[in-house]
């Protein structure tokens, strides 16, 4: 038993007989023990004895002692009754049983501890980082429910009197949200302390287990890791929403807004990837070196004069392109024009999903699919959100860039349409992005856009937690688009400085990469496998594929 001594400020474990500062302990009983009481321990019958020790060295050269003969060391462990056993009890009940060196079962049963400790301690940054996030959401909760009502209140101002009875059921109802929202933070914060905490006290448990050869205590840790699930996903809670409705007079409520509840969605948690993980062997060539340059004979757009905005890799020989024409056209590696596709409009934004190639349009608020029979697919619509980049996901999901006059948001839908995620917002309400074009997700889940006002690469976390922003190294930087490769380098195309930025996962530039023909208005940019990449300059029309690793 732990107690404070309030004279020193140092915590004192006390005996638990008399409760003096301990200063022995039994290692048979698990007794703490002062000097005076030792005697009065050594009294008490045990059928297990007695083993007292200096507490400092009361875990040092623990053994492991046999149930039926405590005073006999366990060397070898019975598979048939499985328990460790001393050599007397061998040669007395044990003979016919399968045996195994108890140092053995020990190093096997360590192996699992081990092991399962490992896996709680990947978890444990995770479950940090979304107690950390969750914990400076708490305190913003006041802020972000007073500038909705901010919304509320200046909306209600335009409608003067008519609307002033609306205008405090909306604010009740959001009082009452916030009521409600609060409590559930509060519990997804208390259940991650939980969670944290259990950790802590397996990962404690192991570290003692290290020093000892305690058969069956060994296996009763391995029983509590086998109980204690991690969760595989996690419930995210969004901040309310006013949806603004036509001005109605005999409508008001309908058609003045209403308050969008708290959403929760089951959001799974990203794959545990180590940092220095690997995927390729190859270096970076300091030069690197154009394979193939394709030239698209794209028409160029008036204003700006571009051409080429999109590509996409089928699969291992075929590339589909998107540009000024109301056309998508497939190439083969080698510049070869095999088909092409008939749009409505231009080919702003194409991913290949399962080897279709999906893509939105410019001007709509629809997501398409080129069916193999070359027929244009409705797959859903974005309502009043104009949908720009797009993205195909590990998790088979798509990621769609969203915007909205000055709004833009990151939604995650699946194939079919429905939503899943929702990214707009940070810890403390205010907003991620202001135009966002181009995105892709990364290989431990950060989903990263290129963001057209702050001229930044912005990086999220899967549960939409901000990681990172990227502008450049000196001020000729336009972030066009933007790419991950199979090592989680994050892929960055400069159109102002005429470069390719290459950068590590975390945010941090590595290199550019420059090949040896130069590159001229680099635009689209996508992998085309392990070490090497399709960039497409967007005003001479040109896609070149690039070899950037050894």
């Amino acid at each position: 038993m732990a107690s404070e001594d309030t004279t020193q400020g140092h915590l004192v474990i006390e005996c638990d007989i008399c409760k003096q500062p301990v200063s022995f302990f039994c290692r048979r009983c698990g007794v703490n023990l002062c000097d005076p009481c030792v005697p009065v321990h050594l009294r008490i019958k045990s059928k297990i004895g007695h083993d007292v020790v200096d507490y400092v060295s009361r875990y040092d050269e623990d053994t492991c002692t046999c149930d039926f003969h405590p005073q006999n060391e366990c060397h070898m462990y019975c598979q048939t009754c499985d328990f460790p056993i001393c050599m007397v009890c061998v040669s007395i009940k044990h003979k016919s049983h399968e045996m195994s060196v108890v140092t053995d079962t020990i190093d096997n049963l360590m192996k699992t501890i081990m092991k399962e400790n490992e896996r709680l301690q990947k978890y444990k940054c995770e479950f940090e980082k979304i107690l950390n996030y969750t914990t400076r959401v708490l305190p913003s909760l006041s802020k972000v429910y007073r500038q909705k009502k901010d919304e509320v209140t200046s909306r209600g101002e335009k409608w003067h009197r008519h609307i002033e009875k609306t205008v405090k059921a909306l604010h009740k109802e959001l009082d009452d949200m916030q009521k409600e929202h609060e409590p559930l933070l509060q519990k997804q914060k208390r259940e991650l302390e939980d969670i944290l905490e259990k950790i802590h006290e397996m990962n404690a448990t192991t570290i003692k287990l290290k020093c000892s050869q305690s058969v069956m205590e060994m296996k009763k840790c391995i029983v509590k890791f086998k109980k204690m699930e991690t969760p595989s996903e996690i419930t995210q809670y969004s901040f309310p929403v006013l949806c603004e409705c036509k001005i109605d007079d005999n409508y008001l409520k309908s058609y003045f807004g209403y308050i969008e509840n708290i959403q929760e969605r089951k959001i799974s948690l990203p794959r545990l990837i180590p940092e220095d993980a690997v995927i390729s062997n190859h270096k970076l060539l300091e030069v690197p070196k154009v394979i193939t340059a394709i030239d698209t004979w794209f028409p160029a757009e008036k204003k700006n004069d571009e051409r080429l905005y999109n590509i996409g890799v089928i699969n291992d020989s075929k590339v589909v392109m998107g540009g000024e024409s109301k056309e998508l056209k497939l190439f083969d590696f080698q510049g070869n024009l095999h088909d092409s596709v008939a749009i409505t409009t231009h080919g702003m934004y194409l991913t290949v999903y399962n080897k279709q190639v999906i893509y939105t349009e410019r001007g709509s608020n629809t997501v398409y699919r080129v069916a193999d029979d070359k027929t244009i697919q409705t797959i859903f619509t974005t309502g009043k959100w104009r949908p720009r980049g797009i993205t195909s996901t590990a998790s088979d999901d798509l990621l769609v860039c969203l915007r909205k006059a000055d709004q833009s948001k990151v939604m995650r839908y699946s194939i079919t349409g429905t939503v899943l995620q929702e990214i707009q917002y940070d810890s403390q309400g205010h907003t991620l992005y202001g135009k966002i074009n181009s995105i892709t997700e990364n290989i431990n889940g950060d989903i990263i856009v290129t963001e057209w006002n702050k001229n930044a690469v912005i990086a999220v976390n899967r549960l939409g937690i901000f990681r990172f922003s990227y502008s450049g190294r000196d001020k000729l930087f336009f972030a066009c688009a933007v790419t991950t490769d199979p090592a989680g380098h994050v892929i960055v195309t400069d159109s102002t400085g005429d470069k390719i930025h290459m950068l590590d996962r975390d945010g941090r530039f590595l290199r550019y990469i420059i090949p040896d023909q130069g590159i001229k208005y680099p635009r689209s940019v996508c992998i085309v496998g392990d070490g090497e990449l399709f960039v497409g300059e967007s005003k001479t029309g040109i896609a070149k594929r690039i070899k950037y690793l050894e």
